[in-house]
């Protein structure tokens, strides 16, 4: 039995780029082991650059760590996505201070998706990432 499409071809995969790649690259950066510690049940992991802009503590930055920053990163990500009724994209705003001056919202986004072998998994990004 063929269950292609009349007409269809068969294609092979030429290259698959998986998550665990991707956190091993640094593209991501797993945060699950402290995502459980504030109440996920999945594994976590932020984008590069949602790392960069709202977890690394710029150098001329006094009084912060990036422990303390991505800790206010996952409760604010994990109290938006519990008020948003099962979306599987949820933005949110967590304040970040990144200068001198006061601390400024910061957008994130949360996407559930599949990870590697299907299993759900969040990722943290900037909104205009995908």
């Amino acid at each position: 039995m063929n269950n292609s499409v009349k007409g269809e071809e068969e294609l092979d995969c030429i290259f698959a780029y998986s998550r665990a790649d991707a956190i091993k690259d640094g593209v991501l950066v797993d945060v699950s082991e402290m995502a459980r510690e504030a109440g996920f049940r999945f594994p976590v992991a932020l984008t590069h650059a949602a790392f960069e802009t709202c977890v690394s503590v710029p150098a001329n930055v006094p009084c912060q760590d990036e422990e303390g920053r991505l800790w206010d990163v996952l409760n604010v990500a994990r109290f938006s996505i519990l008020q948003s009724e099962h979306a599987r994209e949820v933005v949110f705003t967590p304040r970040v201070k990144n200068d001198a001056g006061r601390a400024k919202h910061r957008q994130l986004k949360a996407v559930v998706g599949a990870g590697d072998s299907g299993e759900p998994v969040v990722t943290i990004m900037l909104p205009t990432e995908d």
